[in-house]
């Protein structure tokens, strides 16, 4: 059963003109920060950096954001997994401090569910965008929503709404327009191209570096448990699901050390570069339809796509509207890795190594498809030498994203026609990589 919008609608709302205002519903896991932290697509959404608003002579005129889901249950496959690992730890016959609590541990999870905590991030999230971005609203101008719908997607997207609503004192109501089926041709989605590889060999190898000394230490605290090396991976898992489902620290989190977490977090990270990221042979083409179809905003001009889009629900002014000022998108964090990839952001100098973390990479999963992640591209009008241009900026997770692909000096900023032009993977249907999906 997905969670019902009455807690969140029900917030009072005393007025705010800036985000710093906003009383935020999402309460304190009981972790430092950089703990949770190093959780990598499990952990909760936090800004990497302040936001900053536009440059001197700049104003928003468009904002389109991409928003991942908040968090969730495990899905049943992962479920499944944990629960047996947890089983084979209990099968130890006696349990050393600090596994004395696993004796009387129940495992007691959803399956891909939204959890509350993951229900309040989207709709903080939309309390803030409206804080935000509120000099784009009237009442004829309000967010146009999609979600795909997968119906932790689906309700992430009602909790923003929602939120979204509450800070402007219901003055302003956007609608869930457009739900797009997970079953067909969606760009909030990453199940479409059949013949993609995944990362499972690329996670079972760094698994083998980092995690057969947590196996031997936790077999010795619990004689008996035969922990596997995919078994230590599943109970780390458990950690961020238990904190997020109750709320509350999960003791599964604090059986591993610092650095083990740094382990993990690189887990993660070789997970999605490896699986739609720039590691993934077809994974940048999977995100190459929502490229299109933001160019399309940005350029006010039909969309142009021959791979994930929908054409039926493109072609229509009534489920796909040009021109308007806040367009807001739910997806997944794989389809996220895809689009960021697609679009040439995080792009590492070389390929994850398998051995060792470079503490240099750019690609942190954390800081990039968190929980209730987003990617917000603003279109600007920018007044610079008594000339008037259009230009944009990508923020991810509040941090400006630096476009060099595009003529960025520094400030983030491109002029929409650079950004354009800077992708002809998008608007080639990527170089003819599509076809690989398929053939």
């Amino acid at each position: 059963m997905y969670l019902s919008l009455v807690p969140y609608l029900g917030l009072a709302y005393s007025g705010f003109a800036t985000a710093a205002t906003i009383n935020l519903t999402t309460p304190s896991l009981g972790f430092p920060q950089s703990m949770e932290q190093s959780w990598a697509q499990y952990s909760p959404y936090f800004p990497v950096d302040t936001y900053q608003a536009p440059p001197d002579g700049c104003s928003v005129t468009q904002v389109n954001l991409l928003q991942r889901h908040g968090a969730r249950y495990p899905t049943s496959s992962d479920g499944k997994s944990i629960k047996k690992s947890v089983k084979q730890l209990q099968g130890a016959s006696n349990f050393s401090s600090p596994l004395e609590f696993v004796k009387n541990f129940t495992y007691d999870l959803g399956k891909s569910d939204l959890v509350p905590y993951g229900a309040a991030q989207s709709y903080d999230a939309g309390q803030l965008h409206y804080a935000r971005y509120s000099g784009l609203i009237s009442g004829s101008e309000l967010p146009f929503v999609r979600a795909s719908d997968s119906e932790r997607v689906v309700m992430s997207a009602l909790n923003w709404t929602a939120g979204f609503a509450a800070a402007s004192d219901k003055q302003f109501s956007p609608v869930l327009s457009v739900i797009i089926s997970e079953s067909g041709n969606d760009t909030l989605d990453d199940n479409m191209c059949t013949n993609a590889g995944n990362s499972d060999n690329q996670t079972a190898a760094w698994l083998s570096v980092f995690a057969p000394s947590i196996a031997d230490r936790l077999n010795t605290d619990a004689p008996g448990a035969d922990l596997s090396l995919d078994d230590i991976a599943n109970l780390m898992s458990l950690c961020p699901f238990e904190t997020v489902a109750n709320e509350a620290p999960s003791p599964f989190c604090n059986i591993f050390t610092t650095d083990e977490w740094a382990s993990y977090e690189y887990y993660g990270d070789v997970g999605d570069y490896y699986g739609t990221g720039y590691g993934q042979e077809l994974g940048p083409v999977q995100g190459v339809g929502y490229v299109n179809e933001l160019i399309a905003r940005l350029t006010d001009e039909p969309v142009q796509d021959e791979t994930q889009t929908n054409s039926t629900l493109d072609s229509s002014p009534i489920t796909f509207p040009l021109n308007r000022t806040f367009y807001a998108d739910f997806t997944h964090d794989t389809e996220m890795i895809a689009i960021y990839s697609a679009i040439g952001l995080f792009n590492q100098t070389s390929p994850l190594d398998l051995s060792q973390p470079n503490p240099n990479r750019t690609w942190i999963l954390s800081q990039m498809v968190p929980f209730s992640a987003r990617m917000i591209t603003e279109k600007l009008q920018c007044n610079t030498n008594g000339e008037t241009g259009n230009y944009i900026r990508i923020l991810v997770n509040d941090a400006v994203q630096s476009l060099g692909f595009c003529g960025d000096t520094g400030n983030g900023l491109c002029e929409v026609d650079a950004f354009v032009e800077s992708q002809q993977f998008a608007t080639s249907n990527g170089d003819g990589e599509w076809e690989n999906c398929f053939s």
